[in-house]
């Protein structure tokens, strides 16, 4: 969907509004969305569905994880085969927040911020990995998080977002 009222609205008091009871509702929508059944469907046992990580300073500012929340609600609603892990793709160091930068300062911004917990590099190999977040603006997050996957012998990376800025 549009990231514009009134779903921006409804987003933002979810993600900061500690309103944790929307990531259900939100991931029933996702579940719905073109394309996603049959991605969820086709995950084997093996195979990855995980969120966007926070860093430790925004996790305790926020109280949780608003990706790892839809992800995990995702993956039940759907009924996937695949494994969910908040701590195989790990934040590694605490960034400026993307909607704070200008779409040119974002990939730079958010470079090295991702990494595979090293001692679990081969759960990935040759697996397939779905990663989830809320809200998509540039995609460089989503890039770079994709990155340090393919990067650990991840096969192949699919993104599903609930909500997408309209490009600028």
């Amino acid at each position: 969907m549009d990231y514009a009222y009134p779903w921006s609205a409804l987003i933002a008091s979810y993600k900061f509004g500690e309103q944790h009871g929307w990531a259900d509702f939100f991931a029933g929508l996702l579940a719905q969305s073109p394309g996603v059944p049959d991605l969820m469907a086709g995950l084997e046992p093996g195979d990855w569905v995980i969120p966007l990580p926070l860093s430790a300073e925004r996790l305790q500012l926020r109280g949780f994880n608003q990706a790892w929340a839809l992800c995990t609600a995702l993956a039940r609603q759907t009924g996937t085969r695949a494994g969910t892990d908040a701590r195989l793709l790990l934040r590694v160091r605490h960034t400026r927040p993307q909607s704070q930068l200008k779409r040119k300062d974002r990939l730079a911004n958010v470079k090295g911020a991702f990494q595979v917990d090293p001692l679990r590099t081969a759960a990935l190999q040759g697996r397939r990995v779905v990663l989830v977040d809320d809200v998509m603006t540039s995609g460089a997050s989503i890039y770079t998080a994709a990155q340090a996957l393919r990067d650990a012998g991840a096969a192949h990376i699919t993104a599903v977002v609930l909500a997408r800025t309209a490009p600028t």
